[in-house]
């Protein structure tokens, strides 16, 4: 998912934050359910959820589980790069499927990419065939996951 900056014309209220909260509980929550648990109407809560979508302020989307689908190596890779290609090297990082998360950052590293590989040979494949081939990328620094201990999706 591309993240992108978003203005909104109308502020976030509390009706809004509940509808987002019960939404992160059951995704798959019926309009009627999340309406009884807020005393309105079901169409208060459709019409929300519909604007909500609008404005970029929710997005309805699977979540699973990587090692569940034979990603048992997970990584978080902190990439320095020169400094005249930090876009065009990001952008063809962000092309490479093992890739979940991009972002550019200030600090030791230009760029923080987490990755999801089958396994640990298929994390070298990745460093060596693919990732420290792109031109531009000076130098990287992998830290392998040994366990997630916390994972919110805000």
């Amino acid at each position: 998912m591309k993240r992108q900056t978003i203005t909104i014309e109308r502020r976030i209220d509390d009706i809004d934050r509940q509808i987002i909260q019960a939404l992160k509980e059951d995704g798959r929550m019926p309009f009627a359910e999340i309406a009884r648990r807020l005393d309105v109407s079901a169409g208060m809560v459709r019409q929300r959820y519909l604007q909500l979508k609008a404005d970029g302020v929710l997005h309805i989307v699977p979540v699973t589980n990587p090692t569940l689908l034979g990603y048992n190596t997970m990584a978080l890779i902190g990439i320095r790069v020169d400094g005249g290609r930090l876009r065009e090297v990001a952008d063809e990082i962000a092309r490479f499927e093992e890739v979940t998360y991009l972002v550019l950052c200030a600090g030791t590293y230009d760029i923080l990419a987490e990755i999801f590989c089958h396994d640990n040979a298929h994390l070298l494949r990745f460093l060596t065939d693919r990732l420290h081939t792109v031109q531009g990328v000076r130098s990287t620094e992998t830290f392998t996951y040994l366990q997630i201990v916390k994972e919110l999706y805000f």
